[in-house]
Order: C-alpha cells, then structure tokens, then sequence
C-alpha cells in the first residue's frame, strides 16, 4: 500500500540561545510527536544551541571553515566544508541571525541528531532525526534542504537488485531518503516562518540505532565527475602539465585531426590558433594573457583527448603550448 504522508512545522519554540536542548524546546511546544515520527530540524538552530554564531561576515569565516574550494566566481565560494559538503560560502549564514554576526554549521551534525534522539528517547519518544540545511544544485536553478546530519534511520535506500514493476532490474537506483524528507519538510516549515521543526508522520522507515548519519550522503571523492569548477579544472590541467621542453629521440606521432578537434571544441576565442603540421605544438596569437588563458583551457580539451600538454609558455606573438601522448611522458624532464 503507498504510505500516506503528513507534514507539519512546529510553532511555539521561540529563539534557540547558546546550551539550549532542542528535544526539551520540541516538547515544551506542545508538538504531537509520536513513535515512528522523522524530526527535521533546521541546522540554524542547531548551530544557534551549539553557539556557533560568530561575530563577523562570511568572507571573515570562510577560509577557516573551507576543506577545498571548488569554484570561486566573483564573490560566490562554492567550497568543501571540514564536513565534506560542497555548499556556497561553507554554508555561512547570514540570515535569521542579529546584524553583524553568521551562523556556522553545526559543528558535528550527526552526533547532533543523535543528542536530539536520545533526548526525545529518554521522554519515551522514538523518532528518528535529520538535520537540514539549504544546498544548490549543479544542473538546476534553485535551491532546496538537504540532509547534513541524521539518526535512527538509514539515509540512503540502495534498490540496486531489485526489479521495477515492469521487471526490469534496477541496476543504479540509490535513493537519497534523507534528503528527500529534508525537501518535503522544509515545504511545511517554509524559509519565511518561525518554524524550525517540522515533523513527518507515516514515512515507512526502520529504526536503525547504527546508521552511519548522513554521510552515505557524501560521494567519495573517486567518484566524483565534478569535483572542480569549469576554469578550476583548467588551472588543475595547467598545473599538472609536463614542464615545456622538446622532447628527443623516437617519440610517437600526434593525430593532428585530435588536436584541431580539440581546437574545434573551444569555441570562438579571443585569440588566432596555430597548429603545426605535425600536431606537436599549438600557439596562439594575441594579449598574452588571453593567450595563455586560451592554451589552458586547449590543455583541459587535449586531456579529454587522451593527449598531455606542457604548460603554456610566451612568445613574442602571444603563447605556445607543446602536445604530447602519454608515452612522450620519459621524454620530459
């Protein structure tokens, strides 16, 4: 039988202050909580409990609550967290909070779900908890709440096996629950209200003192297509470039059709493109530093190629990079 859903905010639990017990405010508002129920409730007030409103803006927090940056436009981080999250500005907020200060994340999320479970345990209430906070997402406008922190149910739902009702196998359906309840709750608790709770009765789930919290969330790093933005993967490219130098002795031929492909896959650039009739090296003619620029990106396309590229190097005219096959790697100092 398809469950049957209902969700609500909680009202009535008034501003969250540094030592606060979330579990204790949850009850004291008179909530109709029951076993069985899932507690979603918004990281910002986990944080505020937690005292992790710090005086100050995002750009003054931001390094020290940075793992990595993934892409930097402008004034928009996209980063990694100490957590492992990729959220814009290490998920820093500035919202609900009074002038002059930011809330943190929640310093260690799980066990923060864990401490509201176990207190809504000891008032003879299981529930399982997820902690939520607002992410974007790379392929869609918009943002929506996610699971950063979880207890007592298992986060993802692995179908991987089973068969669909055509019987067809599913052979890559994971399904990220956690994150979809985060969604659906935060339809009830909303972005403009003062409900930072809500509460999900009939989601058909098994209470699992030993999930492993929302980490399963996380892809590992192998896994990840996408782990750099566009113009960050270039600059990764361009770093690990072999350093420029003529290569000698009996090296393998380039395919030049690859390398005008790769040219090709550029677009309309700001500066001429040279190829040398043997694919061997690429210049490019311009303001040097449009230049340079350009011969990255042609590095980051020849990669996907299969093809290696020395770091771009100036020349009187602009820029020049050599192209090289992976087995002209001994030739390189």
């Amino acid at each position: 039988m398809t469950p049957r859903l209902e969700i609500w905010g909680i009202d009535g639990i008034g501003e969250v202050r540094p030592g606060d017990d979330i579990a204790a405010l949850v009850l004291a508002a008179g909530a109709d909580i029951r076993d069985g129920d899932v507690l979603v409730v918004t990281s910002k007030i986990v944080s505020k409990a937690q005292g992790r409103l710090v005086a100050g803006t995002r750009a003054d927090h931001l390094d020290a609550e940075t793992a990595r940056v993934v892409a930097r436009r402008d004034d928009t981080a996209i980063v990694e967290t100490h957590h492992g999250f990729v959220m814009a500005a290490a998920g820093i907020d500035a919202s609900n909070v009074p002038d002059g200060h930011v809330a943190l994340l929640p310093a260690d999320p799980d066990a923060a779900a864990a401490t509201i479970r176990t207190s809504m345990a000891a008032a003879g209430i299981d529930v399982a908890v997820i902690i939520s906070d607002t992410m974007g997402r790379a392929w869609r406008n918009g943002v929506i709440d996610t699971a950063i922190g979880a207890a007592g149910l298992d986060v993802v739902w692995d179908l991987r096996g089973q068969r669909d009702p055509a019987g067809h196998l599913l052979e890559a359906t994971v399904v990220a629950i956690a994150d979809e309840l985060a969604s659906a709750a935060d339809l009830a608790k909303g972005k403009l209200s003062n409900s930072p709770v809500a509460v999900i009765r009939g989601f058909p789930f098994t209470s699992n003192d030993s999930a492993a919290g929302a980490r399963p969330l996380v892809r590992p790093a192998a896994d990840d297509m996408f782990r750099l933005g566009t113009h960050e993967a270039m600059q990764q490219v361009v770093a690990d470039a072999a350093p420029v130098a003529t290569p000698a002795g009996d090296i393998a031929a380039i395919d030049r059709d690859i390398v005008l492909r790769a040219v090709a896959s550029l677009g309309p650039v700001g500066v001429v493109l040279h190829v040398t009739a043997d694919g061997r090296a690429v210049s490019a003619e311009g303001e040097p530093l449009e230049a340079g620029y350009t011969l990255g990106r042609l590095a980051a396309a020849l990669a996907a190629q299969g093809l290696r590229a020395t770091v771009p190097t100036p020349t009187e005219t602009g820029a020049l990079i050599r192209v090289l096959n992976p087995s002209d790697a001994d030739l390189v100092p």
